[in-house]
């Protein structure tokens, strides 16, 4: 191979998508026991598996851990839930599936985002901006069982399509547009942040009057539906079936719990996004000379979808700056603004810094592809449900909050806290709903519950019967 042919092949933006789609298969078979984030992926399964074992209904989205309630629970579309479901039904369930999905749809959205940044820049801009969203918070939760960049893979696919139509009116393009937005913020509402950026064609004068109409009746059609998803359907879930997903904030409330969480804010933007000090540098060079820009659209845009991101994170209160992955859905933006300012040092660094930025990105996730050997015992609670557990029977387990040990434990009931249990009268009350069987992961407790017959133990877990 000569050397015009290589440098074609390493500077081609599709190598690289595939290359660090690769990269992103280790440990792609692993189940959702990473100590960080293990919790949504669970919740995520969860959800895809009573699609598969008890009613395939997209409205309805279940879990385990409700309790003697049916579990249905208020939570966005579960379309990749679904998508496991699907998987699942063909293949049979497993725990990884889904995180092949995310990867597959992650790295659609790369090729896409890199095409509309071409066009909205330049290749140049486009291919460091697609290096730096890669390698940055992107690249580990790509291939979580999470919709977060699922989710915003997806309207950024629907933003592409946008803008073909309002470039060369084909009626394709308005299709996709449509369906990739809906689908992508009705995963999850926050990647409504750039979707805000169709704001600013209604300023380009040198597009059709007709074709901004209908790609603006287009979006609102699509904004109606996630509206009535999110406004409609889910309260009306939360008020039927007593489950919430999550909990927003009024203004006043969300400013003053952010307030106290300054530190933890910040660090969600000057690290948790890139995951890069390096990028961080460029995203700063590149905002500075990009707001310098005398096309005021391009500046109109980025405050734009700015101001729409500042007004979700106040919605949230406390969630964001306590989870890192609520900042994918600006981490585009800050990409692009990297990319920007790397574009502007020359061509002769330019790959030097991209390779700097991959090295010290990757280095900071690494450790996410691996399970630790402490975690796998959890693997074999469902094989002692299956054992000691009586068919539909609900069981209590000290999981805390998280539905980690439920999702493992493939049963329903409460998962609870230690402190809960220790509190009098608590186990009894369970009881009174329905509990039938207690299991304890020793890994946090050693309490003993010697008033109840014990059926199993071992290193890791007793399992009591609560029936007398």
């Amino acid at each position: 191979m000569d050397n015009s042919r290589l440098k074609n092949i390493l500077t081609d933006f599709r190598f690289w998508i595939l290359f660090f789609f690769l990269i992103r298969l280790i440990g792609i078979t692993n189940a959702p026991l990473e100590l960080s984030h293990n919790w949504r992926q669970s919740l995520t399964n969860m959800i895809a598996r009573n699609f598969l074992e008890y009613d395939a209904n997209l409205l309805y989205p279940r879990i385990d851990m409700a309790g003697e309630k049916t579990g249905i629970i208020g939570s966005e579309l579960p379309f990749f839930n679904y998508l496991i479901y699907l998987v699942s039904s063909i293949f049979d369930y497993s725990h990884w599936s889904g995180r092949l999905i995310n990867l597959i749809v992650s790295s659609l959205g790369l090729y896409y985002f890199y095409k509309l940044i071409a066009k909205l820049f330049n290749p140049k801009v486009a291919f460091n901006a697609l290096i730096v969203l890669t390698v940055s918070i992107w690249f580990a939760f790509s291939r979580k069982i999470m919709p977060d960049t699922f989710s915003v893979a997806l309207v950024i696919i629907g933003l592409y399509h946008a803008y073909e139509y309002l470039d060369r009116g084909k009626r394709w393009s308005l299709l996709g547009f449509f369906t990739f937005c809906t689908l992508g913020i009705l995963c999850k509402i926050p990647a409504l942040s750039l979707f805000s950026i169709l704001a600013v064609p209604i300023f380009i004068k040198k597009i059709p009057i007709q074709r901004k109409v209908v790609l603006y009746l287009t979006g609102t059609l699509s904004f109606g539906m996630v509206c009535l998803w999110y406004f409609y359907w889910v309260p009306h879930l939360v008020e039927t079936y007593k489950y919430p997903l999550y909990f927003p904030r009024g203004l006043s409330e969300g400013i003053t719990e952010i307030l106290g969480l300054i530190p933890e804010l910040l660090e969600k933007f000057y690290f948790s996004s890139l995951t890069s000090y390096l990028s961080l540098v460029f995203c700063i060079v590149g905002l500075f000379l990009y707001c310098r820009k005398e096309n005021r659209l391009y500046n109109l845009g980025l405050a734009i979808v700015s101001l729409v991101f500042v007004l979700f994170i106040i919605k949230t209160g406390e969630i964001f700056p306590l989870h890192n992955y609520y900042v994918i859905p600006f981490t585009p933006v800050m990409a692009v603004l990297a990319g920007y300012g790397i574009a502007k040092v020359g061509n002769k660094f330019q790959y030097l810094i991209l390779l700097a930025i991959c090295v010290e990105a990757i280095a900071n996730q690494q450790h996410d592809f691996f399970l630790r050997d402490d975690q796998l015992y959890k693997l074999k609670l469902e094989g002692l449900t299956e054992q000691f557990v009586s068919e539909g029977e609900l069981i209590v387990i000290n999981g805390g909050r998280s539905p980690q040990a439920m999702y493992f434990a493939h049963q329903k009931g409460w998962s609870v806290k230690n402190e809960e249990l220790a509190q009098a009268g608590y186990l009894e009350r369970l009881l009174g709903l329905g509990a039938k069987y207690l299991i304890l992961d020793l890994s946090s407790t050693d309490r003993q519950y010697s008033e109840y017959k014990e059926l199993y133990r071992d290193e890791h877990y007793v399992i009591y019967d609560l029936k007398k």
